[in-house]
């Protein structure tokens, strides 16, 4: 799922060549990201045009050779055919002016443009510009003497070599990726580069190779006449062109040099916020608004997968509001957070409106009863720039003391990734930690998953500033054995090290049997019914598992005669999608779903930590189906149940109306003899975070 859709998308044709371009937001600033080699197309620009679309209109187009654009080898694909198609663009788009970012080839279009049309382009920006300024060149000088020549061996830029690409084209295009993309924890960047590249043909990309281009005396003539300010960025590590390339342009348009410690030839892909940054302030920023400081302000972020962590959250800050007198909370929150959380009193910060929807991308990546969660959230990447972007702006234009992350993913990663900057306290929350590859995921899978991990500790290690506290929403004992992968530290061991334990927060106090006996009598439900709740969270990915657990309602009312149940979609399932058996009640959202799991009888529930704990605090019986590939509710989540003795796993595949009206029997009759669950989870937690206040 892609974190913002264009406005408009269309075609334009110029000398009979079809270039697809599309458009983005409005107004001022507007920018046009110019394609690169046509070895990628437009998605190179994701994790940019989100962010500057909501501050004014962004122009991306696919450069012929790839994309929607055409694709013929027998194509112009020179570079003054890039030049006129981005002029054409502008021109279909009825941009009038705008600041140009080019990287590598796209910088000698963008260079041609700015030089030839000057009224067109307020500023330009070059990233890793690959222009002929006289300095070695690995893949265009030395290798292009010998493209067409067949060659005994292919190794390393002997790779560029277009009988190589007609034999073996995935491999130069993964060995050219890995050239582009040096720096470590690169796999996502590199995973999609390298998909881009083979939406092309080893033809096509020949013919590119071997177009007419720039001279060097073409390109200094073109830089004397350049007028508009210029930004030059360019990363230490590029192996694509070298750094003094940059450094030449940039003295020949009389503009600024920024060096990129320690990225590549991409940095847009693997430092998309240093970039984003980059670009906005040469652009120019809007004044950061004045405020007087009367309070103590913080403001929170509650991961929005499901509503545990909101219910949670708004615990920890009643308790926190009475540690810290006149503490104002504002939140940063999406639907249906934002919902539930106005719902209960609480400020919802007006940014909250530009965060793209995590939980519409998790419903996307989700088929029956099955979500492949760690690639999922790998899939995420552009929603999470995006929403880290929205965090940025926040606290850059008003004034916080403290932001508190609950599973806020991206703010924890694109901070350790620029701790420069951090503008306030910060405090990490979580209620696991370590990426687990699933038993049947492929060696890819495990080394990818452990490349992950190795990150997080790498920063946590580098940066320690940036956290104010971590903040284990658990006890040490509900941590997962194992490590984080070969040769990486124990799960358990590290945790213990870094993290402070807060204790599980449940959000409220369970019930006694006198007070529970009550609360059936004002929930409606009668003293001789058996209750049965059937509910999959706030995410939106249960509704296979109400239609398989509501089919097997027939048989389950035969063999319990008094059995009443009840099924909960929760926000994001159309009930009228869920065709239930006569007799099961439908409901939709249901505040306080805690109340009804503390008054049934026994509960059919996805294997999310929130719901399964609040079942385990209240004392119920119930079987919960994790969600197939699901590495956290599959390991963490079933590891603190089993550590309970609570409840009964099935998986959903096994799960016939035989065998859950089977379960549901056995749960009825086990006594429900679970550790005990803390209350005091939501104070101790809130005592930390008031400690860093």
């Amino acid at each position: 799922m892609k974190a913002r859709e264009p406005d408009v998308a269309g075609v334009v044709v110029r000398a009979g060549v079809h270039v697809a371009y599309e458009a983005y937001g409005s107004g001022e600033p507007a920018i046009l990201f110019m394609p690169a080699w046509s070895i990628v197309h437009s998605r190179m620009w994701k994790l940019q045009i989100p962010y500057f679309a909501r501050h004014g209109r962004v122009v991306t187009f696919d450069g012929r050779g790839n994309g929607r654009s055409d694709k013929r080898p027998s194509l112009d694909f020179s570079d003054e055919a890039f030049a006129a198609d981005a002029l054409a663009v502008l021109d279909a788009t009825a941009t009038q002016r705008a600041t140009v970012v080019g990287l590598s080839a796209g910088a000698r279009w963008a260079l041609l443009l700015a030089a030839r049309h000057p009224e067109r382009v307020e500023r330009l920006v070059f990233i890793g510009p690959a222009v002929p300024l006289g300095l070695s060149d690995r893949y265009r000088i030395a290798a292009l003497a010998k493209f067409a020549e067949p060659r005994d061996a292919y190794a390393g830029w002997a790779k560029y070599n277009r009988n190589y690409w007609r034999e073996n084209f995935q491999d130069f295009v993964e060995f050219f990726f890995a050239e582009a993309l040096p720096e470590p924890h690169s796999t996502k960047p590199f995973e999609d580069a390298v998909g881009w590249g083979l939406e092309t043909t080893p033809e096509t990309l020949a013919a590119t190779a071997v177009a007419p281009g720039l001279t060097e005396e073409q390109t200094r003539e073109l830089a004397a006449l350049v007028r508009c300010p210029v930004l030059v960025l360019h990363g230490d590590l590029d192996r694509i062109v070298p750094p003094d390339r940059g450094r030449a342009l940039a003295d020949l348009t009389q503009g600024e040099f920024r060096l990129l410690e320690g990225s590549g030839h991409l940095p847009q892909a693997r430092l998309p916020v240093t970039i984003n940054l980059a670009i906005r302030d040469a652009i120019g920023t809007p004044r950061k608004a004045s405020r007087a400081r009367r309070h103590k302000r913080a403001l929170f972020i509650s991961s929005p997968i499901g509503l545990g962590h909101a219910q949670r959250d708004a615990a920890i800050a009643a308790e926190l509001r009475a540690l810290v007198p006149n503490l104002e909370i504002q939140w940063l929150a999406q639907h249906p957070v934002s919902a539930v959380l106005a719902a209960g009193g609480e400020s919802i910060h007006p940014a909250s409106a530009a965060l793209a929807n995590e939980s519409a991308h998790i419903e996307s990546e989700c088929s029956e009863h099955d979500l492949h969660a760690f690639e999922a959230i790998r899939r995420m990447d552009e929603i999470l720039v995006n929403n880290f972007m929205v965090l940025h702006d926040a606290v850059r234009q008003d004034h916080y003391d403290l932001v508190v992350g609950d599973e806020a993913w991206d703010v924890d990663h694109f901070l350790h990734e620029n701790p420069n900057e951090k503008r306030t306290a910060f405090v990490w929350m979580t209620d696991f930690v370590g990426w687990l590859p699933m038993p049947d995921g492929t060696e890819r899978e495990a080394r990818i998953a452990a490349d992950y991990n190795a990150e997080m500790i790498e920063h946590i290690e580098r940066f320690p500033q940036v956290r104010d506290r971590s903040i284990f929403v658990g006890n040490p004992e509900d941590i997962v054995p194992g490590r984080f992968g070969p040769d990486l530290p124990v799960i358990r061991e590290w945790t213990q090290s870094h993290y402070d334990f807060g204790g599980y927060v449940t959000g409220f106090v369970p019930p006694t049997e006198h007070e529970r006996e009550l609360l059936r009598a004002e929930l409606g439900y009668g003293p001789d019914e058996v209750v049965c709740i059937a509910t999959v969270g706030g995410s939106g990915v249960g509704t296979a598992l109400l239609r398989k657990v509501m089919a097997a309602y027939p048989l389950l009312k035969e063999q319990i005669p008094r059995l009443r149940m009840i099924a909960v979609a929760g926000p994001r399932i159309d009930t009228g999608l869920l065709e239930a058996p006569e007799g099961v009640e439908v409901r939709g959202f249901v505040p306080a779903l805690h109340r009804h799991l503390s008054a049934c009888d026994v509960a059919l529930v996805q294997g999310g930590l929130t719901t399964t704990m609040e079942l385990t605090a209240a004392r119920r019986p119930f079987v919960y189906f994790p969600l197939q590939h699901h590495f956290e509710q599959n390991f963490h989540v079933r590891h603190r149940l089993d550590r309970y003795n609570a409840g009964r796993c099935m998986q959903f595949a096994d799960a016939t109306p035989g065998a859950i009206a089977l379960a549901v029997a056995n749960e009825l009759q086990r006594p429900t003899a679970y550790r005990p669950v803390q209350t005091d989870g939501a104070s101790r937690a809130a005592k930390l975070i008031a400690d860093v206040l």
